[in-house]
């Protein structure tokens, strides 16, 4: 290959990766967990393989540029905390409308309205982008008030990970929404990071 096209290709597969990362869970949301595999393959496949050129390119034609981009490209997927970053980002974002929805579910606006599960709301159009995985989301009732599971990931049988409101600043149970919560982090007032796997 060419020294200007392994760099060309060299940027486009980091690119790639690194834009995978921050839009992973949008990209499974939408292919579903089912299907990620190809993509997977796909991406990092394409960039493994840019890998071995550039490193070829290095010995062969003393071209180190190439080979820089992806160690580089490489430390920052070691490095960077993708997920944490895009769930506070996601959290403080969506975090006013996700208390509206919050208030509507108190006043009785909102009610579970799923044929097949009594816990479920399907959001309405709004604010399905609120909750991942088809725009529903878990009620629970405390005390007085309901605890609300907003997913940030659906996932398949008890695997979903998403934000928690509880009305009374309550940490939720390991067993809060019919689950086995192995993280549950505070995230504000009222707000905590709920991941089942």
């Amino acid at each position: 290959m060419k020294k200007n096209k392994i760099l060309q290709l060299s940027i486009i597969s980091s690119v790639l990766v690194i834009l995978y990362m921050f839009f992973q869970w949008k990209i499974i949301d939408i292919v579903t967990p089912f299907l990620i595999l190809p993509v997977l393959l796909l991406v990092f496949g394409f960039f493994i393989y840019i890998t071995v050129r550039a490193i070829i390119s290095f010995f062969k034609n003393k071209n180190w540029k190439p080979i820089v981009i992806q160690v580089i490209t490489i430390l920052i997927l070691f490095i960077v905390p993708f997920n944490q970053i895009i769930l506070y980002i996601d959290f403080k974002i969506n975090k006013s409308e996700r208390e509206q929805v919050a208030k509507m579910v108190e006043n009785g606006e909102l009610t579970p309205d799923v044929s097949n599960n009594s816990s479920l709301i399907h959001l309405p159009k709004k604010f399905e982008h609120l909750s991942s995985g088809g725009g529903e989301v878990v009620v629970e009732k405390s005390g007085d008030g309901y605890n609300i599971l907003f997913f940030t990931y659906r996932g398949i049988m008890d695997n979903f990970s998403g934000f928690a409101y509880t009305p009374n600043d309550q940490k939720p149970s390991k067993k809060a929404f019919d689950s086995d919560s192995k993280d549950i982090e505070k995230m504000g007032e009222n707000w905590y990071f709920l991941g089942s796997y």
